[in-house]
């Protein structure tokens, strides 16, 4: 039950209280004080200043101006106000400058997990998310997920390591293979429980930049026919396999040496399994070059009767002694479009998967006979070892 006798400084304390109270209402502030509402308003109407902290515009009875006391209070009440918004701006600054060296860094929404992870001792994990725009939720799901991470990062640090060890030379490695070769190594022989998914393999390579290496061709080496002699298109772009030893394409490339001479490689390629069944290295691109490229080839097989050999319209397989060969061994020629590069694409992308991987990046071979020796190595491991995509990932001899 409300008292009756109040002093005239309680009196006037509970109106001060009313009127620097921020949103104070009559109800709310008589029930603190344990005094009726109606009092309140009396004593408000009496002995106020008719103004309040929430702005509330209400005329005093008596007109009297703010009391020394309500304004101190008032005051007291602004300036606590006020420091606490600048602490929370302060604070609020001092997290964005520390999250900044965060959110540079690859996953945006990631670091911002982390960087809430990092500080949450000092700012409270309800403050960082709020500054740093996240859910609650969504940070602690991540947080829940951390052993998973973490496995996961062990299982792909495994398999940088096994993809190391196919990319390196001196294991028997090639640091030529990409995604899908590297995958079929992977999984040779492996059970289907433990097969590892191609996509997994191209984004752990990508990761740890372990892709191949890329070569780009520089010099021409097609001398353009002057003798009128022209075979017609036996392939016409169908590269796809079918039985050995009935299709063939060719072509040259240069081999860049140190001291700026070229020596100059002619290949000889089975459709059918992809096989390079003959190739020479010469210092020259005279039509000798091609004619051992495709004596090579009729030693490997055994015989070349009944197969077409396609090729592009350079002079050295449109010359006279060329074609002699060719009827001696019983081969068909063919040839694609004059200036047209993707009627021989397969040859041509042999010859850039050979210098792509050889030289890896390099300008030159030191020496010829290091070039040779490449190339030898290269031609070996090629038919043996090196998993071919066009006939399912395995090697041409297989």
């Amino acid at each position: 039950m409300a008292r009756k006798n109040y002093t005239d400084e309680f009196r006037q304390r509970a109106v001060d209280l009313y009127e620097s109270t921020p949103g104070a209402t009559l109800k709310a502030i008589a029930a603190d004080l344990g005094i009726s509402r109606g009092a309140l308003r009396e004593w408000v109407e009496k002995l106020g200043s008719g103004t309040t902290t929430a702005g509330r515009a209400s005329t005093s009875a008596s007109g009297r101006s703010e009391s020394p006391a309500a304004k101190i209070m008032r005051l007291e009440a602004e300036n606590a106000r006020l420091e606490a918004e600048r602490i929370k701006l302060e604070t609020e600054r001092d997290i964005l400058r520390q999250a900044a060296k965060y959110f540079g860094r690859g996953d945006e929404l990631v670091n911002r997990f982390q960087f809430v992870e990092d500080h949450k001792d000092a700012y409270g994990v309800k403050r960082l998310c709020e500054v740093i725009e996240i859910a609650r939720s969504s940070y602690y799901a991540w947080l829940d997920a951390a052993p998973r991470r973490a496995a996961r990062a062990a299982e792909d640090a495994a398999l940088v390591a096994r993809i190391r060890v196919l990319q390196d030379p001196a294991l028997g490695g090639d640091r030529a293979y990409g995604a899908p070769r590297i995958t079929a190594d992977l999984n040779d022989g492996v059970a289907a429980a433990g097969r590892v998914n191609h996509k997994r393999v191209a984004r752990v390579m990508r990761e740890h930049q372990l892709a191949g290496i890329r070569l780009r061709r520089r010099v021409k080496t097609t001398v353009p026919d002057q003798s009128g002699r022209r075979f017609p298109d036996l392939i016409g772009r169908d590269f796809s396999i079918g039985d050995p030893n009935r299709r063939y394409v060719g072509d040259i490339t240069y081999l860049p040496i140190a001291d700026g001479t070229n020596l100059y490689l002619a290949t000889c390629i089975d459709l059918g399994s992809r096989k390079l069944a003959g190739w020479q290295v010469a210092d020259h691109m005279r039509t000798e070059l091609v004619e051992d490229a495709l004596r090579a080839a009729a030693r490997d097989r055994g015989s070349l009767a009944g197969a077409v050999f396609h090729s592009d319209h350079g002079s050295v397989y449109t010359s006279k002694a060329y074609a002699e060969l060719c009827e001696r061994l019983k081969v068909t020629q063919s040839m694609g479009a004059i200036g047209s590069s993707a009627d021989n694409s397969l040859a041509e992308s042999l010859n850039a998967a050979l210098k792509r991987e050889l030289l890896e990046g390099a300008a030159a071979f030191p020496d010829r006979a290091t070039a040779y020796r490449a190339v030898f190595r290269w031609a070996n491991r090629y038919n043996t070892r090196r998993r071919h995509s066009a006939i399912g990932h395995i090697t041409p001899n297989t």
